[in-house]
């Protein structure tokens, strides 16, 4: 049976295809009971989705997702039950946004190199609220017949040793985790499987991560396979982390549709375990 907890996915905000309110009553449409919306640097969406979700009967976790440069490396450290208003984590978002635009320059100077004109203009064409990403560029060299979906783009393109790739610093590790428990968050390395980075790098980087004040981990998600979800529930159980889930929604054609996520593997203790918003829920492992 389908999990009733998401707890990562996006509105155009950042780089989703939906609108705050239109992205929550998607996922009560799914049979989502539990959601966070965790936008890339910006929580400028979570009051309407917190309103649209009070109105659905759904509970709506506060979330962000916060760029960060770990040893010349881009991931990402999701911030669940966080308070969007505490200062240090406003005012850090607010100049990772700054930096957003430096980027993504740089990533269209990379593609100009390799023939590929007009992609800082296309990319901006699809980031209808503000934020730049490497989706919306993706987004437009799809749409320009250069990969057909996502997961081909990423392979060819936007990522190191590709065209499109641009080496930006984001906030640090520690930075990142300060933030998000200084506002009374939760921090959750996002998606693990999706860093390329060996399993030496992987042991070393969940050691950081848990030094640093870092507490659970992404196990189940939409880019993960059905093995990572194995194999993350034993490096988790490995380090001390609790266990997250979500599909890491971006809109139709993305990972995962919302509602389809299966249960965490057994023996993971759920980052969401003893969290108000989830008692009324039933079967959580």
């Amino acid at each position: 049976m389908p999990s009733p907890i998401d707890l990562h996915s996006h509105s155009t905000v950042s780089d989703g295809l939906l609108m705050p309110q239109a992205l929550v009553e998607h996922a009560a449409a799914q049979g989502v009971k539990v959601l966070s919306l965790t936008d890339h640097d910006d929580t400028a969406g979570l009051a309407i989705a917190a309103k649209v979700a009070a109105e659905h009967g759904m509970q709506l976790v506060n979330g962000v997702e916060i760029s960060v440069t770990w040893r010349r490396r881009t991931i990402h450290v999701v911030g669940l039950r966080i308070d969007p208003d505490h200062a240090p984590l406003r005012d850090g978002l607010e100049k990772i946004r700054a930096g957003r635009h430096v980027r993504a320059q740089g990533i269209a100077a990379s593609l100009e190199k390799f023939g590929i004109a007009g992609s800082l203009e296309g990319a901006y064409a699809h980031a209808s609220q503000g934020i730049i990403s490497r989706a919306h560029f993706a987004r437009y060299l799809i749409e320009q017949g250069y990969a057909s979906n996502f997961k081909s783009l990423f392979k060819r393109y936007l990522v190191k040793g590709k065209p499109g790739y641009f080496e930006h610093h984001w906030a640090t590790l520690e930075e990142a985790i300060t933030w998000i428990a200084g506002s009374g968050g939760v921090a959750v390395l996002a998606h693990p499987g999706r860093y390329d980075i060996g399993r030496t790098n992987m042991l070393l980087l969940l050691e950081e991560f848990r030094n640093l004040g870092g507490t659970a981990i992404e196990v189940v998600t939409g880019s993960h396979t059905t093995d990572q979800f194995q194999e993350y529930a034993k490096l988790a159980h490995m380090f001390g982390f609790k266990a997250s889930m979500g599909s890491d929604y971006h809109g139709p054609g993305g990972y995962l549709e919302m509602g389809r996520l299966p249960d965490l593997p057994r023996g993971c203790i759920p980052v969401w375990q003893d969290w108000p918003e989830t008692q009324s829920l039933n079967n959580l492992r």
